[in-house]
């Protein structure tokens, strides 16, 4: 009886510590998160360093409690932060950067239809195949973070409307999993998102409005 108690108590010892260490891990890539949208939303290329490291983190985290498309996005998030750095300094033309820009109603309809179309089929094959917790949720927001993260790249208007869909899904799927501090996260970041959408729609409406003038004059 002795025994099975310390073996009960050095089991929930050990318990906790993984989940200090988790959180404290937490914390930190939550206030790189929140640098980075901070950064994104005033258009500073300085918002893919913060990127980087924040889902450097993540990446172990949603492995660790079993959100794995999650931690594939991430991933991906790593890459798309060097790409996207690259883009806002390097690209566009005569290597000045890309600038804010806005695409059609038609346009997106496709988008949303085609990710639509592949969440569904990730979906499918992580419920079947895998131990994912809630497979084709994960993959709907793993596939539409991945398309909106190309489009934050590409400086989209439309990209903050997209996270505002993303963001509300993925309170649920963190609240599910005990990853209170992301939560909250989440909550800001909806708010924050379409504060980000106004932000970004005043730069581009300036940035035609000097336009006219200089074809004005």
């Amino acid at each position: 009886m002795t025994d099975l108690w310390l073996t009960l108590v050095e089991s929930v010892n050990t318990a906790f510590g993984e989940v200090h260490v988790m959180t404290v891990w937490e914390v930190l890539a939550v206030l790189l998160a929140m640098a980075y949208l901070l950064l994104a939303m005033k258009a500073s290329v300085w918002c893919w360093a913060a990127a980087f490291a924040s889902t450097a983190i993540y990446t172990v985290l949603f492995w660790k409690v079993s959100l794995l498309m999650e931690s594939v996005l991430n991933v991906y998030y790593m890459a798309m932060a060097l790409y996207g750095y690259w883009l806002w300094t390097q690209g566009g033309d005569k290597h000045q950067g890309v600038k804010v820009t806005t695409w059609p109603l038609k346009t997106h309809l496709k988008l949303i239809a085609a990710t639509g179309v592949i969440s569904l089929l990730v979906g499918h094959g992580m419920a079947t195949y895998t131990q994912a917790a809630f497979p084709y949720l994960d993959a709907a927001t793993t596939c539409f973070a991945v398309m909106t993260t190309y489009l934050v790249a590409k400086k989209v208007l439309e990209n903050w409307l997209y996270w505002v869909v993303i963001d509300i899904v993925s309170i649920y799927l963190y609240l599910s999993k005990g990853l209170m501090l992301t939560s909250l996260l989440f909550v800001l970041y909806v708010g924050l998102a379409v504060v980000g959408y106004f932000l970004w729609r005043t730069a581009l409406a300036d940035a035609r409005e000097a336009n006219t003038l200089k074809l004005l004059s």
